[in-house]
């Protein structure tokens, strides 16, 4: 008879936080189907998995994140004592700063392992299999670059490039230096060549990534590498769209406006996180900005870039706000004019400064004031969204962005400056990765309509690329569900939103 087959073992990577943790989970999905895993196919909730290996990649932005972690912990623990030869593995800030107390809490986790030693994955995963008990290995400092391991794309037309990790400020309400370490910077030259090896696979639009992306260049003390990456990138043949997340006000630097406007490859968007309007609770936070240097960007980007679309994320309610610090910060919507705020209720990042600070501001008051600022903003986004009525736009198609597409007949992508836009759904094929120009006829504060067919369809190498995964979706795809950008979705915000911005600074 002949010999049975073992069958590969599945895995599935969950994912809490910012944009850096997702670019992570694609390395961690890489790693183990390098190592022979095969991803598992989707569950319908937290314990309906068929995976053998569960591996959570965990953030510990918010003040409950623990708590998270353990409550869909404690609901995945009977799946696993039912099937025996499943793993749990844990990862990411989380582990990093809970090191010792994650087995404990959860004994039946098998592998716990940092935001430093990512790499270690599949041998830990093993290790624990063999030994039949928990291996808990965290470096206390970054072991190789993580772009230099396999990763698994999620989209075949749109790809984060990482320039570098960690981060050298010292905010007050942010954990994430401690346990991502001092910010390190790729070699040019690498990031170059990732990106001419995405563009060759058909990926049209690149990400750059940085817990603090435009301090690029602080190790070799050139702070006008970031502009020159900027340029380097539009030479790139092939690459139609560059965008960036997240600068800091600080490191913000005129040639880099110059490079943004001179380079018609790099978008005309910006996602410059306020955190707060106030000089008095900007200097609490050790934001080594303030309101006027703050407001003189928008200005020279402005200057620069007319139709640039300029996001920012906003903290209400940092201890020791008064109602005369929150007006400051609804000052600066006002004359930001931002085309979204991703706004965050402050809560206590244990293990921060800000988490001992008097002057902790009552829940009731955070609430209202938070209200009034999603209120705000939602008549400046759709003020701005309205002035691109009557425009004509190439939209990049994109895949899941429109929650109503099927029952609308619409298709939905992203305009240059990130707008989402619906447009109907002409009589030829499109795909993903495909560009449409279209018309502007309506606008609502969180999104553009186009309701006519688009004018042209221009089929694209990214189309090309997107299609070959549908045809072959178990190599190396994703079957076309997969992360777009580097940018928090846009959307109404939540009441109590989960931190996103862990990689905003």
């Amino acid at each position: 008879m002949p010999e049975e087959v073992a069958q590969p073992r599945t895995y599935e990577v969950r994912t809490f936080g910012c944009q850096m943790n997702v670019h992570d989970s694609e390395r961690m999905s890489g790693l183990l189907e390098e190592a022979g895993y095969v991803r598992a196919e989707p569950g319908s909730g937290t314990t309906d998995t068929t995976a053998d290996v569960v591996v959570f990649n965990t953030c510990a932005v918010r003040e409950n994140a623990d708590n998270r972690l353990y409550g869909n912990l404690g609901q995945l623990a009977p799946k696993k004592a039912a099937k025996p030869g499943m793993q749990i593995a844990v990862g990411g800030c989380l582990a990093q700063k809970d090191r010792d107390t994650i087995v404990s809490r959860a004994p039946y986790v098998d592998v716990v392992f940092g935001t430093h030693n990512v790499g270690k994955l599949p041998v830990l995963l093993e290790r624990a299999r063999v030994a039949r008990e928990a291996q808990v290995e965290i470096a206390e400092s970054l072991e190789a670059f993580p772009s230099t391991l396999p990763t698994r794309r999620e989209s075949p037309y749109a790809a984060w490039v990482s320039v570098s990790v960690g981060c050298n400020n010292t905010c007050t309400f942010c954990i994430v230096p401690a346990l991502r370490g001092k910010e390190k910077d790729r070699r040019s030259g690498d990031i170059l060549a990732e990106v001419e090896a995405l563009v060759a696979e058909g990926v049209s639009e690149i990400t750059l990534l940085g817990q603090n992306v435009n301090a690029y260049g602080s190790d070799i003390g050139d702070r006008q590498a970031f502009g020159k990456l900027l340029r380097a990138c539009g030479r790139v043949e092939g690459l139609e769209r560059v965008r960036f997340t997240s600068p800091h006000p600080r490191d913000f630097t005129d040639d880099v406006i110059e490079a943004m406007a001179e380079t018609p490859n790099v978008m005309p968007q910006l996602h410059m996180p306020l955190q707060s309007g106030s000089d008095t609770v900007l200097r609490a936070m050790r934001r080594s900005y303030r309101q006027e240097r703050y407001l003189g960007i928008i200005e020279k980007v402005r200057a620069a870039i007319p139709d640039a679309a300029i996001t920012t994320d906003i903290i209400v309610g940092f201890p020791g706000e008064t109602e005369a610090d929150f007006e400051q910060t609804l000052h600066v919507v006002r004359e930001a004019r931002f085309a979204q705020a991703f706004t965050f209720q402050y809560s206590k990042r244990p293990g921060t400064p800000a988490a001992e600070m008097a002057g902790q501001v009552p829940k009731a008051v955070v609430q209202e004031r938070y209200e009034r600022l999603v209120a705000l903003q939602e008549d400046v986004s759709w003020a701005e969204n309205k002035k691109q009525v009557g425009r004509v736009l190439e939209v990049m198609v994109a895949e899941g962005e429109g929650r109503k597409d099927g029952a609308t007949r619409r298709l939905s992508g992203r305009a240059p400056d990130n707008r989402l836009v619906h447009f109907a759904r002409p009589e030829e094929p499109v795909r993903p990765g495909d560009m449409a120009t279209v018309e502007i006829t309506y606008a609502a504060p969180h999104h553009l309509l186009a309701e006519a067919p688009p004018r042209t369809v221009r089929r694209t190498r990214s189309g090309d690329a997107w299609a070959a995964r549908q045809a072959a979706p178990d190599a190396g795809g994703t079957g076309g569900k997969g992360v777009l950008l580097g940018l928090p979705k846009v959307g109404v915000p939540d009441p109590l939103p989960a931190a996103e911005g862990c990689a905003a600074h």
